[in-house]
């Protein structure tokens, strides 16, 4: 009964510091670890769920809803660092120290955490959206158009962007219009800007500055997918080189659609110390 109780799902709400409330999930039993969505997800749409679900047994897995998403709350003006002290919240409930595991723009939130929060044990990033050479084309005037469009209350317009920028195919976007998804995704389009915030500066197509992490000795593992296009996988390696205290590793097979099989044993062996090539 114990274990059961354990097991299954709660859902809590904490205060970040400027009093905006973050709503989180608990769940599982173990060292307590954070998951961080990337653009457009949250706790009923996008891999946390199924990562945690299959992660479950091993942490106490925490999923929350970045702020303007799912149940949590919003105040303006945005800053990154509120999203940083959101992270700290949960850090928190969670009893001050925890792992980490963040993708895509939640990678580089979760990264951002890590070098500002002094509970976060271990990290785990994958597939950091960074562009640091020219193998693709840079994305500021994506974003602007994102901006644009969320500015103007054209939120289909701004997914569609979106999409577009991170290179998924005309059809597959109109194919998803016709889906339960869009809607979904239209209702959260006006937190892209604040994914755009945190990644526009490392997608200019110019090599990461080492200096910006120096004093970071978080030990931390980054993985990307070896079927994700190159300047993905230019983008990771460079972001492993450039942490002071950081490995590096390509998931076979994969990309950027996470799939908890293949995701559960490199973190289980990362975040238990037992994969040396991972810190």
């Amino acid at each position: 009964m114990l274990a059961e109780t354990a097991r299954s799902p709660t859902t809590q709400s904490v205060l970040s510091r400027d009093g905006t409330p973050i709503a989180f999930e608990r769940r599982g039993w173990g060292h307590p670890l954070i998951l961080v969505d990337g653009a457009l997800c949250s706790r009923t749409m996008g891999p946390s769920g199924p990562l945690a679900k299959a992660l479950e047994n091993h942490f106490t897995v925490f999923r929350y809803d970045r702020r303007g998403r799912g149940d949590s709350g919003d105040a303006a003006p945005y800053a990154v660092e509120r999203e940083v002290e959101d992270i700290d919240a949960v850090l928190q409930a969670a009893g001050g120290e925890a792992y980490v595991w963040g993708m895509s723009s939640g990678a580089m939130l979760a990264l951002m955490a890590a070098s500002r929060l002094s509970g976060i044990a271990r990290l785990a990033l994958y597939e950091a959206p960074l562009i640091v050479d020219d193998s693709r084309a840079t994305t500021q005037a994506d974003w602007a158009t994102i901006a644009a469009a969320v500015a103007e209350g054209r939120r289909g317009d701004a997914v569609t962007a979106f999409l577009k920028s991170v290179g998924m195919p005309s059809l597959l976007i109109l194919f998803m219009k016709l889906t339960p998804i869009w809607p979904k995704l239209k209702a959260v389009a006006d937190t892209l800007p604040h994914d755009g915030d945190m990644v526009a500066r490392d997608q200019l197509g110019k090599p990461l500055d080492p200096a910006r992490w120096a004093s970071m000795t978080t030990p931390t593992l980054v993985t990307d997918g070896g079927k994700s296009p190159a300047w993905m996988r230019h983008g990771n390696k460079a972001l492993a080189e450039a942490l002071p205290n950081a490995s590096y590793r390509t998931l076979p097979g994969q990309n950027h659609m996470v799939k908890a099989a293949a995701h559960v044993p490199v973190l289980t062996g990362f975040f238990n110390g037992r994969d040396r090539r991972a810190g």
